[in-house]
């Protein structure tokens, strides 16, 4: 039949010809959604942000709500009164603190400027490895004063200024990623129940009933871990203050804000308690500067068993797991880790499990 052969030809290219499509389509489509990335990428962070913020505090938007008329306008804007006083009221009471007692913290910084500075004690030449050099710079520095060590410090001037300098632009950047992340969670409030059935129909196309469940499971890590971070660093702010004042050391108030502050930021408080406990030590009072020293790494290491143990009681995960993802989330992305790092694990760990549990069928069933 003179026709067959090209009705072979035909059918032998169209495979190829699909082949083709199919990668082309593929090409295209991860160029459009690595340009789209591309494109939002600025706004990734503060849309993390605002998503954390949104899931933490939704069902505190649904009860300001039904008290304020069952207007949602009214309601998101206090929500966005509630956030901006979070973040700026500390910031002001720092600096009104500051303010009303710069006089007596200028006649502090006097008063040490010309205490003399003491001789090293016995027991520090005796450390191991690091004693001799360290008791040698002591007597290099009490015997040049204050003034002298303003003069080692003037070479590094240059250095510092830099480094305030970029600092100013980080916060800077900091500021206007927090209005963006306001802007986004003013939004998401908005339309949460639209975002919310989106999310679910896109996790059921993608997983079916255990799509939807990783999505829910995902919501109760992060609030969850917000639980955990926000009670932790109440509870390790007002140990430090309690150290700070019991120590004696001045304006313990103010440094109990600052305390709060770095723990939400995961700074740390030894940042803050560890210049305190140098102060007692200079002031001459080595008991009050070992009480300090003591409850200090105490209170400082308390987040490392609280912390887990608050968000497994929302997320029911392993708390190995969750310590991982805290820890880990905090050295890979920084703050926004402490919520990713578990979340991600917690996503992972659940695929594992409900793949492991699968009964797969018979061999030979058909």
């Amino acid at each position: 039949m003179p026709g067959e052969p090209q009705a072979v030809s035909v059918q032998q290219h169209a495979p190829q010809r699909d082949l083709t499509r199919i990668l082309l389509a593929a090409l295209c489509i991860s160029v459009l959604v690595i340009a789209a990335l591309w494109i939002v990428r600025p706004f990734v962070a503060a849309a993390i942000w605002a998503t954390m913020i949104v899931v933490v505090t939704w069902p505190m938007l649904l009860r300001m709500q039904r008290l304020l008329w069952n207007s949602r306008g009214v309601a998101i804007a206090s929500m966005m009164v509630i956030l901006l006083l979070l973040f700026i009221t500390p910031l002001t009471l720092a600096v009104v603190a500051i303010t009303a007692n710069a006089g007596e913290m200028v006649a502090q910084a006097r008063s040490i400027a010309n205490t003399p500075l003491p001789a090293p004690p016995g027991w520090v030449a005796e450390l191991p490895f690091v004693g001799a050099t360290f008791a040698s710079a002591w007597t290099d520095a009490t015997a040049s004063g204050f003034e002298g060590l303003g003069a080692l410090i003037v070479p590094y001037a240059g250095g510092l200024t830099a480094w305030f300098v970029g600092e100013a632009g980080s916060i800077g950047y900091l500021m206007i990623q927090f209005l963006l992340t306001l802007v986004l969670a003013a939004f998401l409030y908005a339309r949460g129940e639209l975002v919310a059935s989106a999310t679910l129909r896109l996790a059921h196309r993608l997983g079916g009933k255990h799509g939807e469940d990783l999505v829910q499971l995902a919501a109760n890590a992060i609030r969850g871990v917000a639980l955990g971070v926000g009670l932790t660093a109440a509870i390790q702010s007002v140990l430090g203050g309690l150290g700070l004042a019991a120590a004696g050391v001045p304006f313990a108030g103010l440094l109990t804000a600052v305390l709060f502050m770095l723990c939400i930021a995961q700074i740390g408080m030894l940042v803050v308690l560890l210049p305190a406990v140098l102060w007692i030590y200079w002031s001459g009072d080595p008991a009050w500067g070992t009480f300090l020293l003591v409850w200090s790494i105490a209170a400082s290491l308390l987040d490392t068993v609280l912390r887990p143990i608050l968000v497994r009681r929302s997320a029911r995960l392993p708390l190995l797991l969750i310590f991982i993802g805290v820890i880990g989330g905090l050295v890979a992305l920084g703050p926004l880790g402490i919520f990713v790092g578990p979340v991600v694990l917690a996503v992972a760990y659940t695929l594992l499990v409900t793949w492991m549990e699968q009964v797969p069928p018979p061999v030979g069933a058909g």
